[in-house]
């Protein structure tokens, strides 16, 4: 087993526990045929009769796996690997352990494997893992020198793969230190100045970091992921001297196209637009017959808003066979989508045939064939999505609720969603966009409900505060607490500006119209939406500047004739007769 294998496994839980039945004898023949294709192939296993209080320890032990009760399984394992003193059932044990999530437990129990079968790499590689998820570097540290010795012309790849397993040590400090003492005998691989270099960032040691990885290309100068982890760090120290870096290395390797888009990422990064589109147009015209490579290019190219190549990369990409054509559907399906090219938009998203892309692309699907009027057709094509947890069935409802509330069926959607949290009574998203189906409808008591109950599950979330004290506002009660709801919202997401639209409409409400006309400026300068516009108007109109006030009505009626505050307040100011 690589150090990949069992880091990979450790770190993930996924550790299998064994199936294979035991037998009556431990020392049968048989049993001895099979172990010479394992670890223990080498030892004198004991010689253990099945006496009545083993045999009542195994059934007890296999009947607890088998009904998924691991706690059980795991101590009789345990006391059988104790007493037998057969490796073969201490590493079941150890299995069984890490199945359980139980690091002390399988700490035991593979310290136990590794003692009666001390050349075993699988046992060593599974103590040393866990050592170090416990943070127990120091213990770790012998078993992964003798680990890294075993790897004889293989040292790097196993460093480096060790390096990712260290990497998730919170202990920064503690982790470099152990870094650096494991590479004292192999100094002259680049891959070890890049493991140091690693875990140095990690530590905050900038310096080092930036030292040990021009070691590591000092070592091996043609190493592209070392670049690109050489300019990251520079990036972070002097942006002036990582461009430089780039500059320098794609001229020595002109075809180093991991490094060339990452320099290309960066350029975005510092809105250097014009330099992103020459190195991109170099990966263009260089016409790479990697498919990784192409879709770098359209990626790179959807960032600076270049959805022509975009799409002709993404095509390209499924000529060259690409191993995910599904992702690839769906992002052509969102620039067909943004270009207005809707049939194409829901042809690419019916391409999507698997992955985690599936039910994205077919909800949006859906959504289109909704806008063209097809909507219950839309509706029964969602209903046949399959969900196989709790956040794609929310996604479904409320993907269902948002074609309807497009609509304008109020109600319908305060049903979907009120029979949505029947099942999810918890899920924040159907709590909140219950809320506002029951702000529709007039039921503010639901609305009230709901959006404490959502303040609760996350007290975190600025949209809740939001909603609850623009609720409050509107309707002129409590305006003390909804001012405090609202400047608890403007304090988790500052720069939101229809956070910052409530915040003056409430100050409005409470009379303070100076307030009120700062905060809503601020809101519409950031955002000349047609609802802040509608407050914005209102608070002018009141303060007398009633030209303003008309010209910013006009403005975002020509912007959007159809939103419902802004109509709702002009409405108001006719019935007044104070405009046409």
């Amino acid at each position: 087993m690589t150090f990949k294998i069992l880091c990979m496994a450790l770190l993930l839980g996924l550790a299998a526990c064994a199936q294979t039945p035991i037998k009556e004898n431990l020392n049968t023949e048989e049993t001895k045929e099979s172990a010479e294709q394992d670890d223990t192939s080498q030892l004198n296993l004991p010689k253990q009769e099945l006496t009545a209080p083993i045999l009542f320890d195994f059934l007890v032990g296999e009947t607890a796996l088998q009904r998924g009760n691991l706690d059980i399984a795991m101590n009789r394992y345990i006391k059988l690997a104790k007493n037998t003193r057969d490796p073969r059932i201490a590493k079941r044990a150890s299995e069984i352990a890490l199945h359980a999530g139980n690091a002390q437990a399988a700490e035991q129990a593979t310290t136990l494997w590794l003692e009666l079968d001390p050349e075993s790499a699988e046992a060593r590689q599974t103590i040393a893992a866990l050592l170090v998820n416990l943070g127990k570097l120091d213990a770790a540290r012998p078993h992964l020198e003798k680990l890294l010795a075993s790897e004889k012309d293989g040292v790097g790849t196993a460093f480096m793969q060790l390096n990712q397993l260290l990497s998730r040590n919170p202990n920064k400090a503690a982790t470099l230190k152990l870094v650096q003492q494991l590479s004292q005998p192999y100094k002259d691989l680049p891959e070890i100045h890049f493991a140091i270099s690693q875990a140095a960032w990690f530590a905050n040691q900038h310096q080092l970091a930036s030292e040990e990885m021009q070691r590591a290309l000092a070592l091996r100068p043609d190493w592209e992921i070392a670049a690109i982890h050489n300019g990251r760090i520079l990036q972070r120290v002097s942006p002036a001297n990582a461009n430089e870096f780039y500059r320098d290395y794609l001229t020595k390797y002109p075809a180093a196209y991991e490094v060339r888009i990452a320099y290309i990422r960066q350029l975005i990064n510092d809105g250097a637009l014009e330099s992103a589109q020459e190195q991109l147009q170099f990966l263009i015209d260089k016409d790479s017959q990697d498919p990784e490579i192409v879709l770098a290019i359209g990626l790179l190219a959807a960032e600076m808003g270049k959805l022509d190549i975009t799409e002709s990369s993404f095509k390209k990409a499924l000529r060259l066979d690409y191993k995910d054509p599904s992702a690839i559907h769906f992002h052509l399906g969102q620039i067909y989508e943004e270009t207005k090219r809707f049939d194409q938009a829901m042809e690419s998203y019916q391409l999507v045939k698997s992955g985690a892309r599936y039910l994205p692309a077919q909800i949006r699907y859906a959504d289109l064939l909704a806008l063209k009027g097809n909507l219950q057709e839309a509706r029964e094509n969602l209903h046949k999505l399959p969900a196989s947890n709790d956040q794609q069935t929310a996604h479904l409802i409320l993907a269902e609720a948002q074609m309807l509330r497009r609509v304008k069926a109020h109600q319908e959607v305060f049903d979907i969603l009120n029979d949505g949290l029947k099942k999810l009574p918890d899920y924040p998203e159907l709590l909140y966009d219950r809320a506002l189906a029951a702000d529709k409808l007039g039921k503010f008591k639901i609305l009230e409900q709901d959006l404490r109950k959502l303040i609760k599950l996350k007290p975190d979330s600025a949209h809740a505060y939001n909603a609850l004290g623009y609720s409050l506002a509107e309707r002129g009660s409590h305006l003390p607490e909804a001012l405090k709801l609202i400047k608890k919202a403007v304090e988790l997401s500052p720069e939101d500006p229809y956070i910052m639209d409530s915040l003056g409409w409430v100050h409005y409400r409470m009379g303070n119209l100076v307030e009120g006309l700062n905060y809503l400026n601020l809101a519409f300068a950031a955002r000349p939406d047609a609802e802040i516009a509608a407050h914005l108007g209102e608070v002018l109109w009141m303060k007398g500047a009633k030209e303003d006030a008309k010209n910013i009505w006009r403005f975002a009626l020509e912007k959007d004739p159809d939103n419902e505050v802004l109509l709702e307040t002009l409405q108001r100011f006719i019935k007044k007769k104070a405009i046409d």
